[in-house]
């Protein structure tokens, strides 16, 4: 009998002691009060850990400095001409030679019977009838020109994500960014609009197409150019960003979608360093930063008090999908240290980051 109930308490000592491990863990070298036995202490709302909120904005998009008004022809479009006298294209037999139409070659060009080689590349309509009545003034008096575009193959748009119709497609006109999403026959019910961006040139545009779908921001409605991608993700899988002082550092999965401060750097095994986190080491316990976006437009920066949490003095903070949290190792006096810190672990997976990080931090680098 002693011998079993030494055993019980060899197994409660060592449960206990498994538990303050993991405490440690989280905890490091942090220091916390200590209350006398029934001390009941009232949990405040759960933001005030937040020692320091700072709204941040993107300014909108700056409107066109030349509006587009007609639809220039390059490579790939098809060219319907009709010049009585010298090309009729006029017909409806499908085995006519020229009833296909003259496609625009890679280097902008369009091969024309007599007339030879035109460049047409980068001409409306009227400016591509205007070159070819030049041309052929000299074997026609008075000649009729007239030019259509049966195909529409030059300026691709790239739909990607909860579309309905996602895909590559064809502008055919001078397209703004509402008709590019019209473009897609509707979005999928998982879509998160918060997410949706933007890209240009390998760049995110500052544009928030939430704000232009629910809450009628016109100024989001930009002028849509040949190769831009518009891109909508799913809210199925959403994630949080740990750096600093973990061990474990990257994506955190928010499963359900949910997910805590505590529970974030549990996973990241903060204090610790090493994929065993083996090694541990102090940080900056009431110094913990938030990168938070709002929209691909709107962001908030947030110093977090993590022992008032530790404490019981708070509830865990909950979290919102792509919070970037940084743990600093010693104190940061300012965001742009902060920041500076954590640049180049942002470059590397700046796909994976939320548009307004993207946008405010990433841009220029």
């Amino acid at each position: 009998m002693p011998n079993l109930m030494i055993l019980v308490m060899n197994s409660r000592l060592a449960a206990l002691t498994a538990c303050l491990l993991v405490v440690m863990q989280l905890t490091a070298c942090v220091r916390y009060e200590e209350f006398p036995p029934g001390t009941v202490l009232d949990i405040e709302d759960r933001s005030s850990a937040i020692l320091e909120l700072q709204e941040v904005r993107v300014p909108p998009p700056t409107a066109d400095d030349e509006r587009i008004i007609d639809y220039r022809v390059g490579p790939g479009d098809v060219l319907h001409i009709n010049i009585p006298g010298l090309i009729d294209q006029g017909g409806t037999d499908d085995k006519a030679q020229n009833y296909r139409g003259f496609r625009i070659s890679a280097k902008g060009m369009i091969l024309l019977p007599l007339i030879g080689a035109v460049e047409v590349n980068g001409l409306t309509v009227e400016e591509i009838q205007a070159t070819l009545t030049e041309k052929v003034s000299i074997y026609l008096k008075k000649p009729m020109v007239s030019v259509e575009i049966r195909e529409f193959k030059s300026q691709p748009l790239y739909l990607l994500g909860k579309f309905r119709k996602a895909g590559l497609h064809y502008l055919d006109r001078p397209t703004n960014l509402l008709h590019g999403l019209a473009l897609g026959n509707g979005l999928e019910e998982s879509a998160d609009l918060r997410s949706a961006r933007v890209l240009r040139d390998h760049r995110v545009m500052p544009v928030d197409v939430y704000q232009l779908l629910h809450n009628n921001d016109t100024r989001q409605n930009i002028q849509l150019r040949p190769g831009d991608t518009i891109f909508v993700p799913g809210n199925e899988d959403q994630q949080v960003f740990v750096f600093g002082a973990v061990g474990t550092a990257g994506p955190v999965t928010m499963k359900n979608g949910r997910l805590n401060l505590l529970q974030a750097l549990t996973s990241a095994n903060v204090g610790s360093s090493g994929a065993g986190g083996d090694r541990r080491y102090p940080y900056d316990h009431e110094q913990i930063r938030i990168i938070r976006s709002l929209s691909p437009t709107r962001g908030q920066l947030m110093v977090v008090d993590l022992g008032r949490m530790m404490n019981g003095q708070v509830l865990p903070m909950p979290l919102m999908n792509g919070d970037i949290i940084f743990v600093p190792e010693t104190p940061v006096a300012t965001w742009n240290e902060a920041i500076s810190q954590l640049l180049p672990t942002l470059q590397l997976i700046s796909g994976l980051l939320q548009p307004f990080v993207q946008i405010e931090y990433l841009r220029d680098n």
